[in-house]
């Protein structure tokens, strides 16, 4: 494509997401959204509106590489491996929404058919993109606060979750650990490298649900970095921060509103940040998507940290079954996540 010349979107599922989406397609000046499509037409038509493009009921139309360079998929979990698969057997590259798959095998396989295209994938990691978390990381990496040894991550808001497609383990691949967890796992591994084992306990499923709404997950990164994170959507743990990283001379918080830093040899926390912003995060990752589909730039997630993320998820889930630390490796891959069977034996315990 032409030097500067603005990338063509489609987007399959007009969902919350979607929309945000298509706002942020119009907030960048890289991209450009051709068309949105939704197998409920008021849906495809409302999310259209937002960017002025036109609306479609079935993702098929969209392919033809004349029409557009590129895809955001914003269905439904299981739904992404087979439409990516898609628009990558096209030529079209490919942003998909988290989780890549729900399963590792399929997520081996969108990987070779992008290979074998010689098409772009990625996965959609929003806080990969926020403005605060890229200056934690390049805080941390300058070794302000010393050695890291201990990282905290928390995503937990209270959400009746009972008509929700993500309490459905057909659609969503699991509970909580999938929905939010697939972010969690990713923060991790942007500041801290390869994760090396898991360990996860699940706590009292409050809102009836089939699958885990609450879940607390101890990680230890290949460098030897110890980490928790606690993903709920049964309560709120009123915390300013979201993200926190202890070293041996100091401390990084990255929160919702704020950021700061504080050494130990100052004794003064330091604001670097503003907090998070969702559509400035989402605009970051189209123009990155963007710009590295036109060659200029790498992208800042690439297909192998979305693949590395669902490993990391589904040792997660052997872990939660298994009661036991686990590593994080190929051996999942032939029985993927296998989320029906650890629903089955956790729901009994539950």
């Amino acid at each position: 494509m032409a030097d500067g010349a603005k990338v063509r979107f489609g987007l399959v599922g007009a969902g919350q997401i979607g929309r945000a989406y298509a706002l942020a397609v119009s907030a960048c000046e890289s991209t450009e959204l051709v068309a949105v499509a939704d197998s409920r037409p008021a849906a495809a038509r409302d999310a259209a509106a937002l960017a002025g493009c036109k609306a479609v009921t079935d993702y098929r139309a969209l392919a033809a590489p004349e029409q557009l360079d590129a895809v955001l998929i914003c269905t439904p979990p299981a739904s992404h491996a087979e439409i990516s698969t898609y628009f990558l057997d096209r030529g079209v590259n490919v942003l998909c929404e988290k989780p890549l798959s729900i399963r590792v095998d399929d997520a081996l396989a969108m990987l070779e058919a992008a290979r074998r295209n010689r098409v772009i994938l990625t996965m959609a990691s929003k806080f990969r993109y926020v403005d605060d978390v890229i200056r934690a990381r390049g805080m941390v990496a300058s070794g302000i606060i010393g050695d890291v040894v201990l990282f905290e991550n928390a995503f937990t808001s209270r959400v009746d979750m009972a008509a929700k497609w993500n309490s459905d383990p057909t659609v969503s691949g699991g509970g909580v650990l999938i929905d939010n967890g697939t972010h969690s796992v990713d923060i991790m591994r942007y500041f801290l490298g390869a994760l090396a084992d898991v360990q996860v306990v699940e706590g009292k499923r409050t809102q009836g649900l089939t699958v885990e709404d609450t879940v607390r997950i101890f990680v230890r990164s290949t460098s030897g970095v110890m980490g928790s994170i606690d993903l709920s959507w049964s309560i709120n743990k009123e915390q300013d921060q979201y993200i926190s990283l202890y070293g041996s001379e100091g401390t990084v918080h990255v929160g919702w509103r704020e950021s700061k830093y504080k050494r130990l040899a100052d004794g003064d926390w330091v604001v670097f940040g503003t907090g998070y912003d969702k559509i400035r995060a989402l605009a970051g990752q189209l123009d990155n998507f963007a710009r590295a589909i036109r060659g200029e730039e790498p992208l800042r997630i690439t297909a192998e940290d979305a693949l590395a993320s669902v490993e990391v998820v589904a040792a997660a889930y052997a872990a939660l079954r298994r009661s036991s630390w686990t590593s994080v490796g190929l051996d999942l891959v032939a029985p993927a996540l296998s989320q029906d069977a650890a629903f089955a034996q956790a729901g009994s315990s539950a």
